[in-house]
């Protein structure tokens, strides 16, 4: 758990595309892997789910090793999110259980299940340790206090399920998507849904990404584009910004924004990795990565070009 010194004191320089493999993982879930995120502010760390239940963890910055698995779901890991200090994390799996697990120790200090509703996705609320929220198979989004291990509030207002929750203006609010085709806009703490972002034209919206500067978000629409949309006052598209050319209909394929929000990288059905500048909307860079669909990239949120990607195929790869 000890951060290496020069990744404490590292100020983001201006970052740029990635050029070579640094190290593969291979066969590091099998089935699949399902998610892969870096311990906040250091990146020293990388957490990875997969397909066969298990959470892994992965040093990034010398040894480049497999750490420690964590053992305990009996179907596949669906979402990981590490709390804000990235002491600990939870995982939310198809066999109804969110676990809250200590990272140092690797044991899992609590299970959450909402009369075996599953979880699709599990976040930390960023100013409370001690609060997450799930957004359930069931269309419902629920608040759990983990002090008091009970649900202390429910929002439920989407009709299909629930695919990504994001926080931003400064955490007072998050915004939800959902299988129904909308996104809906919440103040946390209150189940009323502030705004409604919903449009015939509009597909499915399984994967968000917040850019760092915390004006716009970026969202993977299913007819293969990125979508923008401004995270101020005002929830609206960015009619004229949208990021095209790869094929990721019917894969919830994580997007990824650089450190310093220059450029947005995204992987795609037949296992490449796209990288756009985000002014200009322009591809930068394109690479083939794996073998079956690039599920989800990561940037280190230290390294100037250092990107993590993992795929279907089970293999976890990380790129200089």
């Amino acid at each position: 758990m000890h951060v290496p010194t020069e990744l404490r004191q590292a100020e983001v320089s201006s970052c740029f595309a990635p050029k070579r493999l640094v190290k593969e993982w291979h066969n590091a879930h099998a089935g699949g892997v399902s998610a892969i995120r870096f311990i906040p502010d250091s990146g020293h760390l990388l957490l990875s789910s997969g397909m066969d239940g298990q959470v892994k963890i992965f040093d990034t910055h010398s040894s480049l090793a497999l750490l420690r698995t964590y053992t305990g779901h009996s179907k596949a890991v669906r979402d990981i999110n590490f709390a804000p200090d990235g002491t600990s994390f939870l995982s939310s799996s198809y066999d109804t259980y969110t676990k809250l697990w200590d990272v140092e120790t690797g044991q899992c200090r609590q299970r959450f299940s909402a009369k075996g509703r599953v979880p699709y996705v599990a976040k930390f609320y960023p100013e409370d340790p001690n609060i997450f929220l799930v957004g359930q198979g069931d269309k419902k989004i629920v608040q759990w206090d983990i002090r008091a291990n009970e649900i202390v509030q429910e929002y439920d207002q989407h009709l299909g399920a629930i695919n990504s929750l994001t926080f931003f203006d400064s955490n007072r609010r998050f915004i939800s998507t959902s299988d129904d085709k909308t996104m809906r806009v919440w103040e946390f703490g209150i189940p009323v849904v502030i705004k409604l972002v919903a449009d015939p034209s509009m597909h499915s919206v399984p994967a968000v990404a917040l850019h760092p500067n915390q004006k716009w978000f970026v969202g993977q629409s299913m007819d293969n584009r990125i979508v923008v949309y401004s995270a101020g006052e005002r929830i609206k598209p960015h009619k004229r910004k949208e990021f095209s050319g790869h094929l990721t209909a019917g894969f919830a394929c994580q997007p990824s924004f650089s450190p310093d929000g220059k450029f947005l990288t995204s992987g795609d059905s037949e296992g490449q990795v796209w990288c756009w500048d985000w002014q200009t909307t322009r591809v930068m860079t394109k690479w083939k990565a794996h073998e079956k669909v690039t599920i989800a990239t990561a940037w280190h949120p230290r390294e100037s070009s250092r990107v993590a990607t993992c795929s279907w195929d089970g293999t976890i790869k990380y790129w200089d």
